[in-house]
């Protein structure tokens, strides 16, 4: 079920290639570690992103467990890409270490009532989404699973604006961290 509604949510966002990794459902906090990470490094050596975004460690603003390692597998698999001597069995033809340039926590500016206390990290770059907005609260709803957070979700979405808001953790290129509007700024083709 979960699967089909992920690909009704990529249909309405038009994503070409939405990969589902194959671990149960709120059950992220019990996979080991090396191999989960092991799995998304091949996909970044893949895919060769220059930008990674996911959840903080927080959990986001839900606080979720799935969410919490979503983004310790995420991160470590941002950083390890790059390195050689992480999954060396991996390298090979095609596949080859990668280094993705940024990588940012998604973050916002409310926190939801009636659920755990999460510490968000503040905003480095906020980005104007304009009419996107409603194909958002769409491909949300695509997610039948989740109707009961649908008014929940919808209305904080439209307090929040026609914004997304990010917060850079990681960059290749050293320097003091400045607002963004453009998560791509900065980058260059040919790292």
């Amino acid at each position: 079920m979960r699967r089909k509604e992920f690909a009704a949510a990529c249909e309405i966002l038009k994503v070409s290639h939405g990969i589902v990794l194959d671990y149960p459902d709120g059950q992220l906090h019990r996979q080991d570690l090396y191999k989960v990470v092991c799995e998304l490094t091949l996909h970044v050596r893949r895919f060769r992103p220059h930008v990674v975004i996911t959840f903080g460690p927080d959990g986001s603003v839900t606080g979720h467990t799935d969410h919490s390692m979503a983004s310790v597998f995420a991160t470590l698999a941002f950083h390890w890409a790059g390195r050689s001597n992480r999954y060396p069995d991996q390298i090979s033809g095609e596949i080859t270490p990668h280094r993705a340039q940024k990588l940012y926590y998604s973050t916002t500016n409310f926190t939801l009532p009636d659920r755990q206390p999460v510490t968000l990290p503040p905003a480095t770059a906020i980005i104007e989404i304009g009419d996107y907005l409603e194909t958002k609260i769409a491909a949300f709803k695509a997610h039948t699973s989740q109707a009961p957070l649908w008014s929940l979700f919808e209305s904080h979405v439209r307090q929040r604006g026609r914004q997304e808001r990010f917060h850079l953790v990681a960059r290749v290129t050293p320097g003091l961290i400045e607002q963004e509007t453009d998560l791509f700024a900065g980058i260059a083709d040919d790292l």
